[in-house]
């Protein structure tokens, strides 16, 4: 099952794989609209080569794909050149691949930078989606987003294919047996050896500081004298590792559903036991039942899974214990996907898999025809080279019964995960827990949403804090989801649009009910 820190919300979820990019066109497809880049800003990052740092970006029309066609309206795609190894910037190159809406007013503000979270999603692919979403927005600011490296259009990893996936769907993700828990382990370190023949010398360099050093490389090339960025869930830890990178760069920077800094692996997997069993508690009580005695129904139904999986109208396919938990993760995602949640439990209680395993398919990109989508390859690719935790199975069994009191549905899961997600990894991680404190950066404004699922609220001022003094600013909505902005309070859409198109610092703590 993929780390649940994904920002995968329902609407996200069926918004996926919706563009693509690529170079290579014809003279028709160049067209930029008649409004092309102003070139690259004066502030230029250090230490890149000329080469990199003078280039022109080439806007053309995107190209569809296999999956799904060219977005419409004025999107255009581009390839932007940064080096495989930061810390030897005249050597070997990689493509970025970026897409681009421009400001649709006169008064232009700069490049508005999007990261949807992840690690491993498609900046490209989801960017047209989201464009209604911050529609007020885009009157002053370009909309951009990028795969980054290691992700689909930007040498994107794949590390299985997807009958192996779907194989490794049987795989026990609570291992109770001796055998279970050699399975689990070897299905970890068969899928780090795929990565690595995948992904080659490329994945050393996929961190989430190399990303952050592209995005000031992209900041200077799309030609912003300041970095306006809004990032969602891991798109939060990228946009911290950024201003500690480059505090004087820093301009006005939205981070919403805010994954903890100060949290190790065990930390975050704990953080995400709670969040989950928080919005699990209030799914429960908005239909009427208790919370504890719901949440032992649910664990009940996954124990019997354990034992016998459920038949689904699926061909050849049954809903197993982890496949079931996986789908009923998803719609804790959105409270819009409260309702599918309910009927798919009650069609599990009356043994009938298909509605959760349909929920779990959508998790982890599934397709009707078997196909599987890569999100969850990048992520681990990306994830396992920034963490270097490796938590042994000793140690995580000493842990489970702490995770199990957290949450009863969920803690065993996450605390098994935490053994086997970078098990025998290819290659080492860089550290424990992020950096992001960024003395003499601009203020930047921390979202929290205290029923978000798989970013806790409470990460919001934990990031503030780390960010520094006069530095991390906190709005905290009291709503549910993962992520605060386009859910429904104008308390919050205010505010970000406040400080984004004015400048407008909202007060440290202000909350909006």
């Amino acid at each position: 099952m993929a780390r649940l820190v994904r920002w995968t919300a329902l609407t996200a979820a069926a918004a996926l794989l919706t563009a693509g990019c690529s170079g290579g066109s014809s003279d028709e497809d160049k067209d930029d609209g008649g409004r092309s880049s102003a070139g690259p800003s004066a502030v230029a990052p250090s230490g890149v080569p000329k080469a990199l740092a003078s280039q022109t970006l080439d806007w053309a029309r995107c190209k569809g794909t296999d999956d799904a066609p060219a977005p419409d309206g004025d999107w255009r795609c581009a390839t932007l050149k940064a080096p495989l190894d930061w810390s030897d910037p005249d050597g070997e190159t990689i493509d970025l691949a970026l897409i681009r809406s421009r400001a649709s007013g006169d008064d232009r503000i700069g490049s508005l930078l999007f990261n949807f979270g992840g690690p491993g999603g498609s900046g490209v692919s989801m960017m047209p989606s989201y464009a209604d979403t911050v529609s007020s927005l885009h009157e002053r600011y370009d909309l951009v987003s990028w795969d980054p490296r290691g992700v689909a259009a930007s040498e994107g990893v794949r590390c299985r294919t997807d009958e192996a996936m779907e194989a490794a769907e049987s795989v026990d993700s609570t291992p109770d047996t001796p055998a279970e828990e050699q399975a689990y382990l070897e299905d970890a370190a068969d899928f780090g050896e795929g990565c690595e023949k995948s992904a080659g010398k490329l994945m050393a360099h996929v961190s989430t500081t190399d990303t952050a050093r592209d995005m000031d490389l992209m900041r200077h090339v799309l030609g912003d004298a300041k970095m306006h960025y809004f990032g969602i869930s891991y798109g939060t830890e990228l946009g911290g590792v950024y201003a500690h990178l480059f505090p004087k760069h820093v301009g006005r920077v939205i981070l919403d559903a805010v994954v903890d800094p100060s949290a190790d692996t065990m930390g975050h997997a704990e953080n995400q036991a709670r969040g989950f069993q928080r919005a699990l508690d209030d799914y429960l009580e908005s239909t009427g039942q208790d919370p504890a005695q719901g949440s032992r129904k649910i664990a009940g139904l996954l124990e019997r899974l354990d034992e016998e999986p459920l038949p689904t109208s699926s061909p050849g396919r049954k809903l197993t214990q982890t496949l079931a938990l996986t789908g009923i993760v998803l719609p804790l995602y959105s409270e819009s996907g409260w309702p599918a949640l309910t009927s798919a439990l009650e069609a599990a209680e009356e043994g009938d898999g298909s509605e959760l395993l349909a929920l779990a398919d959508g998790y982890n990109e599934r397709d009707p025809s078997g196909r599987y989508g890569t999100t969850t390859h990048s992520q681990r690719v990306i994830s396992c080279l920034d963490d270097k935790q490796r938590p042994t199975v000793e140690e995580t069994k000493k842990l489970l019964p702490r995770f199990e009191k957290v949450s009863p549905v969920f803690g065993a899961f996450l605390g098994w995960d935490t053994a086997g997600w970078c098990h025998d990894w290819p290659v080492a991680g860089q550290h424990e827990t992020p950096e992001v404190s960024a003395p003499g950066a601009a203020p930047v404004l921390v979202v929290g949403n205290t029923g978000d699922p798989a970013t806790p609220y409470e990460g919001a001022r934990r990031m503030a804090d780390e960010l520094g003094k006069d530095v991390g600013v906190v709005l905290t909505w009291k709503g549910e989801g993962h992520g605060a902005y386009g859910s429904g309070s104008d308390c919050v859409d205010s505010a970000v649009d406040a400080y984004l198109l004015k400048g407008t610092v909202p007060k440290d703590g202000k909350v909006c009910s």
